[in-house]
């Protein structure tokens, strides 16, 4: 092997001196149904964004990502299920792109799962002629990195406006964000955005009087997070649907924040002065739909999909998920999104650091259930939360036509006369793997 002199001092690149050496560029010239690609670098630049290392940021138009640095928490049995998330098989020969000590690390684990065919690229992913895929909106969804540069006052790719907030997210008292949150961020109860019987929304009146008391106008960058990411993500869908213009979610939340080891502030409740939202809520109200709208979707099957966003269980009938919501099963005619293993996670949608996964992968998903970027989609879970955050990653694939149903299921179930169903059910297709 030789060596390519990389961009940082600190990495450096292997290139295979061998006949199954490639190129990238040799690589677009061959079917690409005979080979995978593995981008092992951070999936955040897999989405669109540049770093030090990589001046363009996005990733090889066959390429799926497995962030080397995963790998540590991984045993055997997770990472074989992290290969079979991403569609990866052993009996082709397979890529690597990265840098050169993860890429190590990456060829032995694959090695152990019987990949024999392993190769790294012989090209920097910099110096690739072709188009690198980013996602539509991945600027909307942003590194720790990218926040802890912008705090130090640093320039930084994608910049937000000259007004811009970092609100941690949560449910009732500040009690974690008191303990430890990023620098300046301010706190916002989710009870202030949301209210009981059904959890929905409150009224655009108090949605106006929380941000304004917040210091967020529409004309405000928002850079949110919180310990559950469907916590912030449900702060999203509301500010997006308020008027919130450039509106953000920091990818991995809290935890990847701390284990970037990224300083923190404690016991201290940061205040923002207050000032006027500046134009009447809701500027976009599709982005929030009820009880009458979710209906229409069902009955124009063909053009739109009502997504549940709950768990196997939680949609086939097993278990409501919740223990103030008595009724199981689901909104008949709903189409399966995906989750998590409860109604308390939605690893269907995370990295194994809990930052979003390949939009490629949520496509798949979806695509299995005819739930299609062209149709008019809404998203539904329990009261909201896992909803807007299939919504937002949603938006940040680039789809259009995208709501959150605000009532879900504790609003469909508690009415007699809206059907449901229960029991297993299979999916519109099947999805080939190599």
């Amino acid at each position: 092997m030789k060596l390519i002199s990389a961009v940082c001092g600190l990495f450096t690149l292997f290139v295979v001196s061998s006949s199954s050496a490639m190129t990238f560029d040799q690589l677009t010239k061959i079917n690409p149904d005979s080979y995978q690609v593995i981008d092992c670098r951070d999936s955040n630049v897999f989405n669109g964004w540049s770093d030090k290392m990589y001046s363009r940021g996005g990733h090889f138009p066959h390429a799926v990502n497995i962030d080397s640095n995963w790998l540590s928490s991984l045993n055997d049995e997770q990472f074989g299920n992290v290969l079979r998330t991403h569609a990866l098989t052993a009996n082709l020969p397979t890529y690597l792109y990265c840098y050169a000590d993860q890429e190590k690390e990456l060829r032995a684990r694959l090695k152990q799962q019987h990949f024999s065919d392993v190769h790294t690229i012989n090209q920097s992913i910099n110096d690739y002629s072709g188009q690198l895929v980013s996602f539509p909106n991945y600027r909307h969804l942003v590194p720790v990195w990218w926040v802890e540069k912008l705090l130090q006052g640093k320039d930084v790719a994608n910049p937000p406006s000259q007004d811009y907030k970092i609100v941690e997210v949560a449910w009732g008292e500040a009690t974690w964000y008191l303990t430890s949150h990023i620098p300046h961020a301010l706190y916002l109860d989710t009870n202030n955005i949301e209210s009981k019987p059904l959890w929905n929304k409150v009224s655009d009146e108090k949605l106006k009087a929380e941000f304004e008391k917040l210091g967020i106008s529409h004309n405000t960058t928002v850079l949110l997070y919180g310990r559950n990411m469907s916590a912030a993500a449900r702060a999203a869908n509301i500010m997006m649907y308020a008027g919130v213009k450039d509106v953000r979610l920091i990818n991995g939340g809290w935890q990847a924040w701390e284990k970037a080891k990224y300083p923190f502030e404690s016991l201290t409740t940061n205040h923002a002065k207050s000032k006027p939202f500046g134009v009447t809520i809701p500027q976009h109200p599709e982005y929030i739909i009820g009880l009458t709208q979710a209906k229409k979707l069902l009955a124009d099957r063909d053009h739109s999909s009502l997504v549940s966003i709950r768990s196997w269980p939680e949609y086939i009938g097993k278990t409501s998920g919740y223990s103030y919501i008595k009724p199981k099963g689901r909104i008949k005619g709903a189409r399966w999104g995906h989750a998590g293993t409860d109604a308390s996670h939605l690893q269907d949608f995370h990295n194994p650091d809990g930052t979003m996964i390949s939009p490629n992968i949520i496509a798949r998903n979806w695509n299995q259930w005819n739930i299609l970027s062209d149709q008019t989609v809404a998203f539904y879970c329990g009261t909201g939360w896992r909803a807007s955050e299939a919504f937002f990653y949603a938006y940040v694939m680039g789809w259009k036509n995208i709501s959150v149903y605000d009532g879900g299921w504790y609003e469909w179930s508690s009415k007699p006369s809206d059907p449901i169903a229960l029991g297993p059910i299979e999916p519109a297709k099947k999805i080939a793997v190599h």
